[in-house]
């Protein structure tokens, strides 16, 4: 451990800790080695996004020259590490800051460690992950200076918290605010999921078990596309993912959902897209895949994803349940519910607007030939 000045402060009593430990972890990995971590203050720092810098868990932040991550004081203190992917976790070790002082009491440091707790979680929500660990028995005489808690559990994130929150009474030695003094957080685990032991070398006893309990190999989560005490049902009924949580789309064959990713194998049914269909058809498109085009509706919003009917009826021109049909000869306008005028030739009478394109027949006259010459033009 280092101080802010780069300076060990290991009393003896930490070293025989650290030799423990060491012989403990050398058959895992710190799998948080290199990392990049998170807390939710930053002290002496040029970042202003409000995040603070990003510490790598090689060393830490350098502050003052030493390798110890500070935080500013406040009513709750967070950190954590993302290990990138989910790790099957042993134990974790946290080496907390002395601040170049002997560790105990005389320490004006350990006050602020006093009733910290350690998450192991899947999310950066550390309420939706597993309390690996909860002070409430060390005091500023017992606290170690280097701290390792077993946790064998599988998690993306390892987040420490404390808190000194108003209103609340805290026993005696606990500092009156808390921060983040860390000096290096170990994660030892295995880096492949899958595997148990000491070594890491054995695989689950399950054999569709992707998490497994790292000392007795029990299964602790399967992998996407079963579900089961052991891992031995496939996921059925229209489901899919871990634990078989998901619901597929709506596939063509519910049968043909991709029991991993949900993927509709035959392709999506009638209104649906996408490779887990649950995007509906795009405005004038419809069927299966959404591969057809709506035809000439009034509302093309109003066109069924699923068959295609136009459900306002047909623009101008139009007529049927799909409005792809043009009018028949000598009608016209919205779904042909309008006739022709005495056309020269009915068949030159527009679809849409009725107009008598080679003019009109004998005694008639306008452009939809629907009006009778006057009785004079007829005598001449």
């Amino acid at each position: 451990m280092m101080s802010l000045s780069g300076h060990s402060v290991y009393p003896h009593d930490v070293l025989t800790v650290l030799f423990c430990l060491l012989t403990l972890s050398q058959a895992y990995v710190n799998v948080a080695l290199n990392k990049l971590a998170y807390r939710s203050s930053s002290y002496s720092t040029t970042d202003t996004s409000g995040t603070g810098n990003a510490l790598r868990m090689s060393g830490g932040d350098v502050l003052n020259g030493g390798q110890c991550a500070v935080s500013e004081s406040g009513e709750t203190a967070y950190w954590r590490v993302n290990l990138i992917t989910i790790h099957s976790i042993h134990h974790i070790t946290i080496h907390f800051r002395a601040d170049n002082v002997t560790w105990g009491p005389s320490n004006n440091v350990t006050g602020l460690f006093l009733g910290f707790s350690v998450y192991i979680s899947n999310t950066t929500d550390r309420l939706q992950g597993t309390l690996c660990y909860k002070d409430d028995n060390f005091t500023i005489d017992t606290i170690p200076a280097v701290f390792t808690t077993t946790c064998p559990v599988h998690g993306q994130y390892v987040i420490y918290y404390n808190e000194r929150l108003p209103g609340v009474s805290y026993p005696g030695g606990y500092s009156v605010y808390v921060t983040n003094v860390l000096c290096e957080v170990e994660v030892y685990g295995c880096t492949a999921t899958g595997y148990f032991g000491s070594n890491c070398s054995v695989p689950c006893s399950d054999v569709n078990c992707q998490y497994c309990h790292i000392e007795t190999g029990t299964c602790q989560g399967c992998k996407t596309g079963y579900k089961g005490h052991r891992c031995e049902m496939a996921c059925e009924g229209g489901t899919y993912g871990a634990g078989c949580k998901e619901t597929c789309g709506h596939c063509r064959d519910v049968n043909q959902c991709s029991i991993n990713n949900g993927i509709c194998l035959t392709g999506c049914n009638a209104g649906f897209k996408g490779d887990l269909c649950k995007t509906v058809c795009d405005r004038g498109s419809y069927g299966y895949d959404c591969n057809e085009i709506c035809g000439h509706c009034r509302d093309v919003n109003q066109c069924s994803i699923i068959t295609g009917t136009c459900f306002t009826g047909c623009d101008t021109g139009y007529q049927g349940d799909l409005c792809k049909e043009s009018c028949d000869s000598g009608s016209y306008g919205y779904d042909c519910n309008e006739t022709c005028g005495q056309c020269r030739d009915v068949n030159k009478c527009s679809i849409i607007n009725g107009t008598c394109l080679t003019g009109c027949d004998a005694d008639y006259q306008g452009n939809l030939c629907k009006t009778l010459c006057p009785s004079e033009t007829k005598k001449e």
